[in-house]
């Protein structure tokens, strides 16, 4: 086995928010160290909705040379220009389309619970990263630690060339796990907007935990 590798930060927006004051959220949390993505993620919105927080957040991303990626809506990615879109639906029909849609440089993600099947599936589509978990319990979807995780995401990283992500209840105490599966991306979502200091020292205690796990090789 290879040494581990130390992961990008990758985060999501709140299922709801109010795009002004999650725009002022977002700047804080790009001011706290690199992040190499950000998902808008607004499963209760409308296409309306989704448009003016796109608007809202998007440059304060673009703007810190972050990846911004849309959940879904494909066609609304397209039509204001995202880097991508990340797909909750690993089927490879639906990967092949946003790619179409989307052009060849954009980023289509896909997620795949711990399935190895779907996600083989999904990388020979063409999905430019797979994200796997739970890996810890998530308040955000209501969900349970998946125990094939960790193990999925070890499989994955020792197998394909294709990145992956690990989701789920993630926070900087709890990484070293998940960071020794040499995942390339590390997923956060509560841990950084529902911080007690804020975002900022959020992005900053994951870096921290980073560099001390970099340090213990």
């Amino acid at each position: 086995m290879t040494d581990r590798v130390v992961p990008q930060l990758y985060l999501v927006s709140p299922p709801r928010f109010e795009p002004a004051g999650f725009a002022d959220s977002v700047a804080a949390a790009l001011d706290g160290g690199p992040v190499a993505c950000v998902q808008l993620w607004m499963p209760d919105a409308d296409d309306n909705e989704v448009r003016r927080a796109v608007k809202a957040v998007y440059k304060v991303v673009q703007n810190a040379n972050t990846a911004f990626l849309l959940n879904g809506h494909v066609k609304l990615a397209a039509f204001m220009e995202c880097d991508g879109v990340h797909l909750d639906d690993a089927d490879p029909a639906a990967v092949r389309a946003a790619k179409k849609m989307l052009g060849d440089e954009a980023i289509v993600g896909v997620s795949c619970g711990t399935s190895r099947h779907a996600s083989m599936e999904a990388g020979e589509a063409g999905a430019d990263y797979v994200s796997f978990g739970p890996v810890f319990d998530t308040a955000t979807k209501g969900l349970p630690a998946d125990p094939n995780a960790l193990d999925t995401l070890e499989w994955w990283a020792e197998m394909m060339e294709v990145p992956c992500v690990a989701v789920g209840g993630l926070t900087p105490d709890n990484i070293y796990p998940v960071v020794e599966t040499r995942c390339e991306f590390i997923c956060a979502v509560s841990s950084v907007w529902d911080h007690p200091d804020g975002p900022a020292a959020a992005v900053g205690a994951f870096h921290d935990a980073f560099s001390r796990i970099e340090a213990a090789k």
